[in-house]
């Protein structure tokens, strides 16, 4: 079998075996990467983010349809909390998304497996495989989980922020680092009560920020605003194809400081485990003769 013949053919059971690669064989990963590598960086992503229970996977799974509608062909990455049994992803994101794939969506749930290093280095090797599929846009679903959320915003052109009145501290959520990240904040659930009022609080409180992100309503039970909601999209993905190039280059950057800084922690920790300099300065601060920041400088010291 030839991947990536098959992968430049849309086979979805290729796309599938190669992100498997990504996630678990960084070998056959580094390998397959070099030879997609140049394609890579035109199709749009759109990070979905928020809390849990925000409603975001059945959102996705409509807002899909619409963006195919649209004339395009949409792929989703769900990041799922890692099963602690098993390992993998928890796959309840596919089973709400069944509608969407019947009109052309690929899917795929990644387990999140709690390093959010692990997470974006297999998440920006899967996005390359989509795009060489010919998949655009992307759409990466986040966990919604504390800087997850956050490290997404980091690897995508579009981020989205999805609320929905059950969650009552939204605004204190809000608060805690999501209101420099939203391109468009999204009032989900809107049927529930409380959606105006929380509409109102987020508009109050991002809306009239520097960035003047969009705030929208939207409902899955009903379909409201999901057909705007996609050609908002549209209309953001048309806008930002000027500076898509610039946002490319920030990407990159950002993930090679990551490959860097993971080569060098990973050959620092190789070479404390096997040095006798280090074990004196540790047991000087088990023995509380030596504080560890003090500790820490002189090792740091002699590291070349």
């Amino acid at each position: 079998m030839d991947l990536v013949k098959d992968l430049k053919q849309g086979k979805r059971r290729a796309i599938a075996r190669a992100i498997s690669m990504v996630e678990n064989d960084e070998k056959s990963a580094r390998d397959l990467i070099k030879k997609i590598f140049k394609n890579s960086g035109k199709s749009f992503t759109i990070g979905i983010t928020g809390p849990a229970g925000a409603g975001k996977s059945t959102l996705i799974n409509k807002t899909s349809v619409q963006l195919n509608k649209l004339g395009y062909k949409t792929a989703v990455l769900a990041i799922d909390p890692t099963s602690h049994i098993t390992g993998g992803a928890i796959l309840g994101d596919r089973v709400r998304m069944t509608e969407s794939t019947d009109s052309g969506t690929y899917i795929r749930s990644m387990a999140s497996r709690g390093a959010t290093g692990a997470v974006s280095m297999a998440l920006r090797n899967s996005i390359r495989i989509l795009e060489f599929a010919g998949f655009d846009p992307i759409i990466i679903e986040s966990v919604g989980a504390g800087q997850t959320e956050v490290d997404i915003s980091r690897l995508v052109d579009v981020t989205v922020v999805v609320f929905n009145p059950n969650t009552g501290d939204s605004i204190q959520t809000i608060k805690a680092g999501l209101t420099e990240i939203g391109d468009i904040y999204l009032i989900n659930k809107s049927d529930l009560p409380g959606a105006n009022q929380l509409f109102d609080s987020v508009r109050d409180f991002i809306g009239m920020s520097e960035s003047n992100p969009v705030i929208m309503m939207t409902s899955t039970k009903s379909n409201k605003g999901i057909t705007e909601f996609a050609k908002k999209l549209q209309e953001l993905m048309g806008a930002k194809k000027k500076s898509k190039k610039q946002r490319e280059e920030q990407i990159l950057d950002a993930e090679l400081r990551d490959i860097v800084l993971n080569n060098v922690k990973n050959k620092v920790s190789n070479m404390l485990d096997s040095s006798n300099t280090y074990t004196r300065y540790l047991k000087k601060v088990q023995e509380k003769t030596l504080d560890p920041f003090e500790a820490a400088d002189k090792i740091s010291k002699l590291i070349k």
